[in-house]
């Protein structure tokens, strides 16, 4: 029997030194749309909606934190998306792949394309400013 009944995944959280860069990054190339947002006083919080229903939180970042704020930050290969680890990413699914994939290009953002073994399913890989990881794909949509 399962613990818990009736999950959904309610919103995904991303912590930045520039949450305003970052939210309008998630605006332009993903669509998202800025919502109400508490006020917690000693830090900045962006909240964002993908219609409808998938949240995003984006958290201004603790300088004390002593992580790196993500793959930009450190010396590694991970900074091309073909190099992207197989677990460090978020998916999203669009019906107008192609035209999506000239977009990012258009707007000088740095990708990685592939297409499964089925010769339908299309993936691109990228990264948001601060080097979060984000692949978008045709996901059930009928191919291009």
């Amino acid at each position: 029997m399962a613990l818990a009944k009736g999950v959904c995944l309610n919103h995904i959280a991303r912590e930045s030194a520039d949450i305003k860069r970052l939210a309008t990054f998630y605006q332009q190339v993903l669509g998202f749309e800025q919502i109400d947002s508490p006020k917690y006083g000693e830090f900045e919080v962006i909240w964002m909606k993908l219609p409808p229903s998938f949240s995003l939180h984006l958290i201004q970042r603790n300088p004390s934190t002593k992580l790196p704020e993500g793959p930009y930050s450190t010396d590694s290969s991970v900074k091309d998306p073909k190099n992207l680890p197989r677990g460090h990413h978020v998916s999203f699914a669009v019906s107008n792949f192609d035209e999506f994939v000239q977009s990012l290009k258009e707007k000088g953002i740095e990708t990685f394309e592939k297409t499964q073994p089925d010769g339908k399913t299309k993936q691109v890989f990228f990264f948001d400013p601060d080097g979060n990881g984000l692949e978008v794909g045709n996901f059930g949509t009928p191919s291009q």
